[in-house]
């Protein structure tokens, strides 16, 4: 493993805000030359126990992902609950919101990167694992989410 905060430098994922998710996945399967994939809803609170900014969240998005190799390209159209997807649309328009990494120790992670002023403001729950976003951006430029899968 590399040194560092999350002991890890591979980047797993890019997650792109779009407002029209089908319009841009199927740019983005024009682009690649392949077919667009389905797009799909976030699970509801009581699954995905979505908390934002330490508070229970009714957040969810539509999501539509393209593998890339290493890296895989996450389109997230977010519904209108405040969230850090609906804070970014709302703010800076659609763009790149975030770059992801697989860990394994999501807690120590999170304390981590709090400790070296990288705060958690939302994390919830998906089948067969959890997610996190902290806000890196006054150093980093953009967010980060850690994904940390079950059997890892």
């Amino acid at each position: 493993m590399g040194k560092g905060l999350l002991g890890t430098n591979i980047v797993t994922q890019v997650g792109i805000v779009v407002k029209d998710i089908d319009k841009v996945s199927q740019a983005y399967a024009d682009f690649f030359g392949i077919e667009k994939p389905d797009w799909f809803w976030t699970d509801p609170l009581d699954v995905a126990q979505t908390e934002y900014k330490g508070e229970p969240s009714l957040a969810r998005s539509k999501l539509a992902f393209f593998d890339c190799g290493q890296v895989q390209i996450e389109l997230i159209e977010p519904d209108e609950h405040p969230s850090t997807w609906r804070d970014f649309l709302n703010e800076h328009g659609e763009g790149a919101h975030h770059i992801a990494f697989m860990i394994n120790g999501m807690k120590e992670k999170i304390i981590t990167l709090e400790q070296n002023g990288i705060p958690l403001v939302q994390k919830g729950e998906y089948t067969g694992g959890r997610y996190a976003y902290l806000d890196s951006t006054p150093d980093l430029k953009m967010w980060i989410e850690l994904l940390e899968n079950d059997g890892n």
